[in-house]
């Protein structure tokens, strides 16, 4: 992916790339530097097996002005999502200041050697020059801390299973930062009105996030909607009909609300046209600025943000950016990622469950089971009835996460919940849905997210885990807050405090 071609909506890591750089040095001779490129190849070939995004190697790096090329052109190179950093031998730390200096792009420090087990009996000096990571990545760490330069480190051999997945895990957040760094974001229509947490500063969010949040009339939406062909609802209806279990009332064959359906199909191909001319992979909605829309988009949402488009409903266009990064992230793997909001609580004693949902607008990647395809009332927004996916989240753990404005910057604040069935059948609620236990317990867990002052609209993501999203917040340099199974009430509130004081001391004054 080049800035010059448009951005390619679907979550998919294909276009990017990572690269393997390999620190040394020409003090030890041309043989032990032949010796170091073919062990660096080894371990790159080891390692590329187990990494989702395409890792390419370079090569070794012997000084000061190789290394500063070398970072400039993978800050340079818009594919480039990354570059992991290994000192196979003793590299100086100060060759690498102005090549870190010079370095946009994440980096993961790689705390490896080539040799999992050492060979005890042969082991001479000729082999303790070779295999100096040991002490040349402490060197390359104290650079890190010195300059202050924002990274991950994993650590063992790269036959670990722990390291493999460490890597896999930062380069789906690298993937997932460069999807916010390279993003257009369409609103249609503002914000809802009176509310707190979809404001934003836009600026801001471009100049922390690279993020570019702009909006568009809705009846530009609507007059893409209104452009629509009969073949292209046609085409449509047909999918629909293929992929969910429609209602019998919105079926071609007779049902005497096949119109709505075919409105909501319309809306999609609007939807769609209109991103794509703006060259944008998330967007936003609100149900108090639908100028000539017959219905709220639902269905097409839903469809959107499984095909990898961020979302944000009620013009929130932070949660929007979230969902986004979360689909790039989480390309290829189970599960998926979603608006979602927590809406009701089951406040049974030591059985509390949330029950999360939004009016329409929950992924069906949420789900394993095929969606039925169901048309209700809704009683706000003073438009027709609206077609939705109607489902329940697969059980299974799960992250929800939230991006607020904090003034003073961007906070993520992420709950590690366990997904479970409903206690009971829902049989009036025909939206997709999921319930869920939050850690370490609901009390604990509330009130923690209620001290942060996280946002009510959230992500709900089954795909990836708490590690790429704490790596993604540290790509982008925003608050990153955990509850889990070890937050208690008092640390969360002390952690928050120091967050807050650490990212201004951060940003300067």
């Amino acid at each position: 992916m080049t800035q010059d071609n448009p951005v390619d909506p679907q979550a998919t890591l294909d276009s990017y790339e990572i690269w393997f750089l390999t620190g040394s040095q020409g003090l030890y001779g041309e043989e032990t530097l032949r010796q170091v490129e073919e062990q660096s190849r080894a371990v790159h070939a080891e390692l590329a097996e187990h990494v989702p995004v395409k890792l390419v190697w370079k090569p070794v790096l012997k000084d000061a002005d190789g290394i500063r090329r070398a970072l400039i052109e993978a800050s340079a190179d818009d594919k480039v999502i990354g570059v992991t950093a290994w000192m196979h031998t003793f590299s100086p730390a100060k060759m690498w200041i102005g090549g870190l200096n010079a370095l946009t792009k994440p980096l993961l420090h790689l705390h490896t050697q080539a040799n999992v087990a050492l060979p005890w009996a042969d082991i001479d000096f000729d082999f303790m020059n070779l295999n100096q990571a040991a002490h040349g990545d402490r060197e390359f760490g104290y650079a890190l801390a010195r300059m202050g330069v924002r990274h991950a480190t994993a650590i063992g051999h790269v036959s670990d299973e722990r390291v493999q997945q460490r890597v896999a895990n930062w380069s789906r957040a690298a993937a997932g930062a460069a999807a916010i760094r390279s993003l257009k974001l369409t609103r249609f229509g503002d914000n809802m009105r009176y509310v707190a947490v979809t404001e934003g500063d836009k600026t801001e969010a471009e100049i922390e996030l690279g993020v570019q949040v702009n909006t568009w009339a809705v009846n530009e939406l609507a007059a893409a909607v209104a452009a629509a062909t009969d073949e292209q609802v046609d085409e449509l209806v047909a999918t629909y009909e293929r992929d969910y279990d429609v209602d019998p009332s919105l079926r071609r064959d007779g049902g005497d609300r096949h119109g709505a359906l075919r409105d909501g199909a319309a809306i999609e191909v609007g939807l769609r046209a209109l991103l794509e001319q703006n060259d944008s992979a998330a967007f936003t909605t609100n149900f108090e600025d639908l100028g000539d829309l017959r219905q709220l988009p639902g269905l097409a949402v839903q469809r959107l943000m499984a095909d990898g488009y961020g979302f944000g409903a009620e013009g929130d266009w932070k949660t929007a950016v979230l969902v986004r990064a979360m689909n790039v992230a989480g390309a290829g793997l189970p599960g998926g990622a979603s608006l979602m909001e927590d809406y009701t609580y089951d406040l049974t004693p030591g059985a509390e469950k949330i029950l999360g949902a939004h009016m329409l607008e929950v992924s069906p990647t949420l789900t394993s089971t095929r969606p039925t395809l169901e048309i209700h009332p809704l009683g706000i927004g003073g438009k027709d009835d609206p077609v939705r996916l109607v489902f329940t989240a697969d059980a299974g753990e799960a992250v929800v996460v939230a991006l607020s404005d904090t003034r003073d910057g961007f906070r993520l604040t992420a709950n590690v919940v366990d997904v479970v069935p409903p206690t009971e059948a829902l049989p009036k609620l025909p939206v997709g849905r999921a319930v869920w236990e939050p850690r370490p317990s609901f009390p604990v867990a509330a009130e923690a997210w209620l001290t942060a002052g996280a946002a009510h609209h959230t992500v709900m993501t089954t795909a990836v885990g708490l590690q790429v999203i704490e790596d993604l917040a540290t790509m982008v340099g925003t608050e990153f807050l955990v509850i889990d199974e070890h937050t208690t009430s008092r640390g969360f509130r002390d952690e928050v405090r120091l967050q807050q004081t650490w990212h201004r001391l951060d940003r300067g004054f």
